[in-house]
């Protein structure tokens, strides 16, 4: 199982939320270049980012700190949050960054979706946001009719690649990830499958990889030392194998 471990920006920082709400807002460095550095020597070989800006807007100004990112770490780079159109997506691709992640647009403009996925194929993922069952868009502000199951399936049907889930009730609250929900997930599903939110133990991590998991990311643990990330890659990369 790869190990992604998470940049949140905002502002040009590194930070965090509590369970999404952009009022409990941690900054924990104003250079996330140099964290994606750490992460490389931690042994990690790919990053997930979030423009948190973005995903609250639909626009790309953290495009240069992600480009930055990029550059010094020299992982493999993903990034989410406002990429809702054509322009957004063609951007970030274009000028070398990995894989773009659509969740407002994905659920909101499905033409679009589907028109990335035919262009872009495997570097075009989707995150699909959960609370209490349901899909939420537009940086978790807004909840809509979706259920998760029949939303993941869809998503399959059309040819993503990999979907991003991530349960907001458990993202930065340290509690532990919803293992069951990934279980069914894994269960119907055929296509990668990625965890986020509430991966905060290293027994979190080895549970994932047990259920074949495809990858997990960590954010919150990472930064508060709850978990070592090096022994979260080593885990991981110890359940592929088994």
């Amino acid at each position: 199982m790869l190990i992604y471990p998470a940049i949140d920006l905002y502002g040009g920082k590194a930070v965090r939320l509590y369970k999404g709400d952009y009022a409990q807002m941690t900054v924990y460095s104003e250079d996330p270049a140099a964290v994606a550095e750490d992460f490389v020597k931690a042994g990690a070989e790919r990053i997930h980012v979030v423009d948190l800006e973005g995903a609250k807007d639909g626009s790309t100004p953290a495009f240069e700190t992600v480009l930055e990112i990029k550059r010094r770490s020299g992982a493999f780079v993903e990034i989410g949050g406002g990429i809702r159109d054509d322009a957004a997506a063609e951007k970030y691709l274009d000028a070398g960054i990995d894989r773009v992640i659509l969740g407002t647009a994905a659920v909101r403009d499905p033409d679009f979706l589907e028109r990335m996925v035919g262009k872009y194929a495997e570097r075009i993922a989707v995150g699909i946001d959960v609370k209490d069952g349901c899909v939420a868009v537009s940086g978790w502000t807004e909840v809509t009719e979706h259920r998760l199951g029949d939303f993941a399936a869809a998503m399959q049907d059309i040819g993503v690649c990999t979907i991003i889930c991530t349960d907001i009730s458990r993202d930065g609250a340290m509690r532990g990830t919803n293992r069951e929900m990934y279980r069914e997930l894994s269960r119907d599903l055929g296509i990668d499958i990625v965890a986020s939110g509430g991966v905060s133990s290293i027994d979190d991590v080895k549970a994932l990889a047990d259920l074949g998991i495809h990858g997990a990311i960590i954010g919150k643990a990472y930064y508060t030392g709850a978990i070592d990330l090096a022994e979260a890659v080593r885990a991981g990369a110890e359940g592929e194998q088994k």
